[in-house]
């Protein structure tokens, strides 16, 4: 049986003292940084805020919510599902699957799928959450399950990608990725286009399959292990990879943040990289959050760095996000950090949720949504 590593012993993500577990000779202490003071140069203005339920837990869960048109969508920890007006936060509709969820919301044409704790994926209507059907899958769906219009896919934490019929949950196909013994707890979240899902996986490589079949297009390893030990060996692929005109933009734990051609598998460039988190892309250039904390833009087209912003060292970045002219994280803290595209510099901050934020931030229409670990659901706009 394949073993796991929570990031709560790796990374940190829940407390800033970690035990030794057993493998460790004693404790490790990572210091987050102190909030540096600057002069903010933009105002941070709440639209509106709810609540949703009892947020998400003490787990690593990011539990990342997501939009659809006009309609926000999140759980929380205890399995309930929301949805609220986008424009103004009023409650559409809730749903109580009385199961603990995992994974954060994925959407479709007028779908919402969720995953339980146990493994099983769940399809709502998204007009009223009514439940259509459920699929138990033989591991955790860690990451949002993706759609198109006919089908939805879920990346298990065993290495394996079931696409399932949209309306009925038939099983359509499975795709085995053989992964380490060791990993990550979490897993990326595939694109699923058309005719083709592209997804990356534990074991570094990325791969392409066919819709129809589920047969293998290409396979790409993007990233090599390194080291003695299963731990420098880690080289988890977390993120969801990140397509822009034809390019393929995905970063890999302890490996590469690496650029690859749509059209026939082959690596433009590679750049030194760790991150666990999605990336995101403004001003042609390409941003990650590292897992040190450090977050960096990268020149799409030539793999430079362009900046690097120090100061949230070991303060457990989300996922960026691009809004207006700035990009933006959170962190363990609950901070919402806004800062420059152009050089990285900070231009304003708010304190989300004191609980901490982890989940994945969205931007649509120059607002921001945020979830935070304690279950607030906040619009924002930087004025």
């Amino acid at each position: 049986m394949k073993q796991q590593l929570c990031r709560v012993l790796l990374l940190a993500t829940c407390t800033l003292t970690i035990s030794a577990c057993g493998w460790w000779g004693g404790e490790v202490e990572i210091e987050p940084a102190e909030l540096v003071d600057f002069e903010a140069e933009k105002k941070v203005d709440v639209l509106w805020s709810k609540s949703v339920g009892a947020g998400l837990g003490e787990k690593f869960n990011k539990l990342s919510l997501a939009i659809n048109g006009d309609v926000v969508y999140a759980t929380d920890i205890e399995g309930s599902v929301f949805a609220f007006d986008r424009k103004d936060g009023h409650s559409l509709w809730s749903t109580e699957l009385e199961a603990p969820i995992v994974g954060g919301v994925g959407v479709g044409p007028n779908h919402v799928a969720v995953a339980t704790e146990s493994g099983e994926v769940v399809m709502l209507s998204a007009d009223d959450g009514t439940e259509m059907w459920r699929q138990q899958m033989s591991s955790e769906t860690l990451s949002p399950v993706q759609m198109n219009t006919d089908m939805a896919v879920a990346q298990l934490q065993n290495g394996k990608l079931v696409a399932m019929n949209i309306s009925t949950g038939e099983r359509l196909w499975t795709y085995d990725s053989q992964i380490p013994r060791l990993t990550l707890r979490g897993t990326s979240a595939p694109i699923v286009a058309a005719n083709v899902t592209i997804a990356g996986f534990a074991n570094g490589k990325m791969v392409a399959v066919r819709n129809d079949s589920g047969v293998e297009l290409w396979e790409r390893r993007v990233t090599v292990p390194e080291g003695k030990t299963e731990l420098e060996r880690l080289i988890d692929i977390d993120s969801r990879p990140l397509y822009i005109d034809g390019v393929i933009y995905i970063v890999s734990y302890q490996g590469k943040l690496v650029a690859v051609s749509a059209s026939d598998a082959q690596i433009l460039w590679s750049q030194t990289a760790s991150s666990y988190q999605s990336l995101a892309a403004g001003f042609g250039n390409i941003y990650v959050s590292q897992a040190n904390g450090f977050i960096e833009a990268f020149d799409q087209r030539s793999s430079a760095s362009v900046w690097r912003q120090a100061a949230l060292e070991n303060r457990q970045t989300t996922s960026p996000a691009v809004l207006g002219t700035t990009v933006v994280v959170g962190d363990y803290e609950g901070y919402v950090h806004f800062m420059s595209q152009v050089d990285g510099h900070f231009v304003a901050r708010y304190r989300a949720d004191s609980d901490g934020l982890r989940g994945d931030m969205v931007v649509v229409d120059d607002v921001l949504y945020v979830l935070g670990n304690g279950g607030r659901l906040v619009a924002l706009q930087l004025n």
